[in-house]
């Protein structure tokens, strides 16, 4: 069958666009920690329409939305932020429900069939021992504390006497920020010169 130069050219163009969308999709993209239920980031992004709901509905201030240097079609997509706070999936507001999966009214943000909070992994946390006041013998613990009180004992001390290491034990954690939020090497005589992020931060786990 016989194709027209004028059909020829309006596919092409129409091909090219569709390249340049998937395109725009991964260009300047940084991958994110997600809330509970976006980690299927695929399908969050393209059923997210930015209602700003979840941001609402956290109890804890911490799922913000995403930047644009994160990534053009991504952006004020839902991501989470452990600066100040931590996600325990609700536990204490909403039974351990995540309240911004509740609250979604794309299921942008849903938990796979029959899977619970619970079981759901945000990321892994990851120490750079560079930067880790502990790794300098000053006796730093808090990442330590923090995940302990958090139940997930998901970080072990090595035996160092007055002055222990932290070593994240990977099939324990969940990702849940608790060590990155009280993490104090950029405010308290981080060794790393020109250090933008705390010496222990909440990883996406396709980056590792």
């Amino acid at each position: 069958m016989g194709v027209s130069r004028r059909s020829l050219l309006i596919g092409a163009g129409g091909t090219a666009a569709l390249l340049g969308l998937g395109a725009l999709r991964y260009a300047g993209h940084n991958p994110l920690v997600r809330p509970p239920g976006g980690q299927d980031e695929s399908h969050l992004v393209s059923a997210c329409v930015r209602c700003e709901r979840c941001y609402e509905a956290c109890p804890r201030r911490v799922v913000v939305p995403a930047h644009i240097e994160d990534g053009l079609l991504g952006m004020r997509t839902p991501a989470l932020d452990f600066s100040s706070g931590w996600c325990d999936f609700c536990t204490g507001e909403n039974g351990g429900v995540p309240l911004c999966v509740e609250v979604c009214p794309t299921e942008a943000l849903r938990l796979p069939e029959g899977a619970t909070a619970e079981g759901t992994v945000l990321g892994l946390a990851v120490i750079d021992e560079q930067q880790c006041l502990a790794f300098r013998d000053t006796g730093c613990r808090y990442c330590y504390d923090a995940c302990v009180n958090a139940g997930y004992d998901a970080i072990e001390l090595s035996d160092g006497g007055a002055n222990p290491h932290p070593r994240v034990i990977a099939d324990k954690c969940v990702g849940c920020g608790a060590c990155e939020s009280v993490c104090v090497s950029l405010t308290t005589g981080s060794i790393a010169s020109g250090a933008t992020e705390r010496a222990i931060v909440v990883r996406p786990l396709e980056t590792l």
